[in-house]
């Protein structure tokens, strides 16, 4: 697959939904992703024009012609407590009638891959509504494969984020692994990674976040999780927080490396001040349950990292939303915690790691049914996903979910 990174587009129109192809999801706690492919032409590659496909080409078998699809990776994500939008979502889009058949019986119900845990608890509800069977993959198989493959293959796929600063990291793939794959979602999973299909769940929390959504919900008026990050921004954590100077009378803890604006106590200050609930801004309450919650999980991550002789740590799950104040925290956790040993890198592609794996998994079988009928001169012994470095994505690389990546789908 060349995924033309620089090239994001809306998200495709419904009125245009014939020729969808191969639909995957991912269906968690809090959000239900789905990616899927969608065709706009065929045609041949030629060996000497097909630079972005030179590496599978290269170990043909001298053929100068493969089949090829060009199109869209589409991205777009749902609150799994509306799920019954993501089925309105697909009836529209028709996404579901390019799920495959099963070769043993054509004319049976279309099977779509799936993962995370409402793969089962929504399987009966997306039969019943769609008449598709929901073939589960392995969440953090689906997590790991997706993940690597985006690292591998995309140009500016991984950054940092510290003091406002963005920098894209140049990843070399053969010096990829091992890492320590944080993933953010409803709690949080740490993985270390040491290869393809090679992987180890280390540790996680249970304070992840689902925990900001909830808390949040409870103690403001947001009714979303993207408004609850948007108050959060406009808040100043200082006012619920116990600073390291409120105690030390605004001195810094300097034997011990503490400056006078380092959390002491999350929400502490609500202990000595006499306010009730109402007097404190949910701004200012949005804020402190974020910094505390990232703080968290931060320092949950660089201890996994120490453990395991990790320097590399990266970020993935829609808790982040490339909030610059979230990720400005985990890094700032990491390189407080490590003495600038270890380094926090985020995904421009964060939340849709599983969702990309469970699409990654449908090579084993409808893609490269779906190929090999292009040209009937050569059946594809596999595909082949690559991209080309040549490529440059947009100058900030920002990527914002619901959107789609011009790519082609190629056979080796």
């Amino acid at each position: 697959m060349d995924l033309r990174d620089g090239q994001t587009q809306p998200i495709l129109d419904p009125n245009q939904p014939t020729h969808v192809y191969h639909l995957a999801l991912d269906i968690g706690g809090s959000l239900a992703k789905i990616v899927y492919f969608t065709k706009d032409d065929d045609r041949l590659v030629d060996v000497e024009e097909g630079l972005s496909h030179r590496k599978a080409l290269e170990k043909s078998n001298g053929s100068k012609q493969y089949p090829v699809l060009n199109g869209r990776l589409n991205f777009k994500k749902f609150e799994t407590s509306k799920i019954n939008d993501c089925l309105d979502f697909i009836k529209s889009m028709k996404l579901h009638i390019g799920g495959r058949q099963p070769q043993e019986n054509p004319g049976s119900q279309p099977i779509v891959k799936a993962t995370g845990g409402g793969a089962y608890k929504y399987a009966d509800l997306f039969k019943e509504r769609l008449g598709i069977i929901l073939d589960k993959e392995d969440e953090m198989d689906c997590l790991v494969a997706g993940a690597n493959f985006l690292l591998e293959v995309v140009h500016q796929e991984a950054f940092t984020y510290m003091g406002d600063q963005k920098q894209f990291v140049q990843i070399d793939k053969n010096d990829l692994y091992p890492y320590l794959l944080v993933n953010i979602g409803s709690g949080v999973g740490m993985i270390k990674v040491e290869g393809e299909g090679k992987f180890e769940r280390v540790s996680g929390t249970s304070i992840g976040g689902g925990t900001f959504w909830g808390l949040g919900k409870l103690l403001t008026k947001c009714k979303s999780f993207d408004e609850l990050l948007e108050l959060s921004y406009r808040g100043n954590n200082r006012a619920v927080d116990m600073l390291v100077g409120d105690i030390y009378g605004g001195m810094d803890y300097a034997k011990i490396g503490l400056s006078s604006t380092a959390i002491a106590s999350s929400f502490g200050k609500a202990i000595s001040d006499n306010k009730e609930r109402e007097d404190y801004k949910p701004e200012d309450i949005a804020r402190s349950l974020l910094r505390m919650i990232s703080n968290n999980i931060g320092q949950i991550s660089y201890l996994n990292a120490l453990r395991f002789g990790l320097k590399r740590i990266f970020f993935g799950g829609f808790f982040i939303r490339k909030h610059p104040f979230t990720m400005d925290t985990l890094s700032v956790a990491v390189n407080f915690w490590s003495k600038g040993e270890a380094q926090a890198m985020f995904l421009r592609h964060e939340g849709f790691l599983g969702a990309v794996g469970s699409f990654m998994s449908s090579d084993k079988h409808g893609l490269k049914e779906l190929l090999a009928n292009q040209v009937a001169q050569r059946s594809p012994r596999k595909l082949s996903f690559a991209v080309d470095k040549i490529l440059h994505s947009l100058p900030d690389g920002e990527f914002n979910g619901d959107e789609s990546i011009e790519c082609s789908v190629y056979a080796a």
